[in-house]
């Protein structure tokens, strides 16, 4: 069978795709498998990374405002539609899918709209509790609709449309224990992990910068922390911590990166996780049972990782804290807290494990495979 995936922006878009893609390959070997993505995304890195083929659009993503520079903003994104439209034509043309399937990003617009055009079945997969503006202008074409909670059903007007599968997660996240994964990267301390999303944030990496600070002068754990935005992030973080005194980061115990690519195998050492509260992110904290400090961005629709966050703390997997009132004093000392009191750490990997969903992958290969055996039998 021949399956395209469309998806981009972030990794919470990229690497369920790439979970599902795994699966597909492990089950049918012989299969080809194709991505599409946007210019100059993430993606680009990505999905190559894990040894598969990327085809790259050119397309913008529209903004809200009403403001002049975002007017002409949007009117060269209506340009670039039209501009991906054609080219996602000629994609499914070349490879000839048997199905498509879109995890986010506006990418997967005009692809996923370009094969209901021309036939192909298709699905979406919405990690997300409530829908992006891509998923819903979509729902009305797309043949199924794969949602990670039962509760975001009432988002739908096709309820018949609707699966819940869960999120999926790389079968890489399960291939390594913590003592194991502790060894390889040479840590004998506890670890924590920090992330606040393959694009980062600007006020959280401050905070985070002040935070390390005062790991570098009396932490007692080592600290991976990955800034997002590239090498511009990175530099950033480094001029950030120059700034406050902090040298020899390394020789401290404190580790700054710009992207966590061995991901499955540092949150497997972690013995707590700092980071948003993103669909994507929480599957692979409750697969792996990690205990997490979430800081929910305030920045998105319906304000929709601040709810997904407060399930996981109230079943005791997590703690939450919101990001008017992070600071590096407070966040320092809920870490200190929960490294040392005993028992803390178990009880809470315990909590998150309980709320795992550990075969939406397989959930998520079976219904497009339902989909393309249901439709090549017509």
């Amino acid at each position: 069978m021949r399956f395209l995936f469309t998806c981009g922006g972030t990794a919470g878009h990229i690497n369920p795709a790439i979970a599902v893609a795994g699966r597909l390959r492990e089950l049918l070997p012989n299969s080809s498998f194709l991505f599409v993505g946007a210019e100059g995304n993430m993606e680009e890195e990505l999905v190559p990374r894990e040894g598969y083929e990327i085809k790259l659009i050119s397309i913008y993503s529209l903004h809200r405002s009403l403001a002049p520079k975002e007017i002409a903003h949007n009117i060269a994104a209506a340009y670039k539609l039209w501009v991906s439209a054609k080219q996602s034509r000629e994609i499914i043309e070349d490879f000839k899918p048997d199905v498509v399937i879109g995890t986010g990003g506006y990418v997967c617009y005009p692809v996923i709209r370009m094969a209901h055009k021309m036939g192909i079945p298709t699905l979406i997969h919405e990690s997300n509790a409530v829908p992006g503006l891509t998923t819903k202008r979509l729902e009305s074409i797309a043949d199924v609709i794969m949602v990670g909670f039962e509760e975001s059903r009432r988002f739908y007007k096709n309820h018949g449309k609707v699966t819940v599968t869960g999120t999926p997660v790389r079968g890489d996240f399960l291939r390594w224990d913590k003592e194991s994964a502790k060894k390889s990267l040479g840590i004998d301390r506890p670890l924590v992990v920090s992330f606040w999303g393959s694009l980062g944030a600007r006020y959280m990496n401050e905070v985070t910068a002040d935070f390390i600070k005062l790991n570098w002068e009396k932490g007692f754990f080592t600290h991976i922390h990955a800034t997002g935005n590239g090498e511009e992030g990175l530099k950033k973080m480094y001029s950030m911590l120059a700034e406050r005194g902090v040298f020899g980061e390394k020789e401290s115990g404190i580790d700054i990166r710009s992207y966590i690519f061995d991901m499955p195998k540092v949150m497997a050492a972690a013995d707590l996780i700092i980071c948003r509260s993103g669909a994507s992110t929480l599957g692979e904290l409750t697969l792996m049972g990690k205990p997490a400090i979430l800081v929910p961005s305030p920045y998105v629709t319906n304000n929709h990782q601040e709810k997904n966050a407060m399930v996981l703390a109230k079943r005791g997997g997590a703690v939450v804290i919101k990001e008017p009132e992070c600071t590096a004093a407070l966040l320092f000392d809920t870490v200190n807290g929960i490294l040392t009191e005993p028992g803390r750490i178990e009880s809470m990997s315990s909590k998150m494990s309980e709320l795992s969903k550990p075969n939406a992958t397989d959930k998520i290969a079976e219904t497009i495979l339902e989909l393309a055996q249901r439709t090549r039998v017509r």
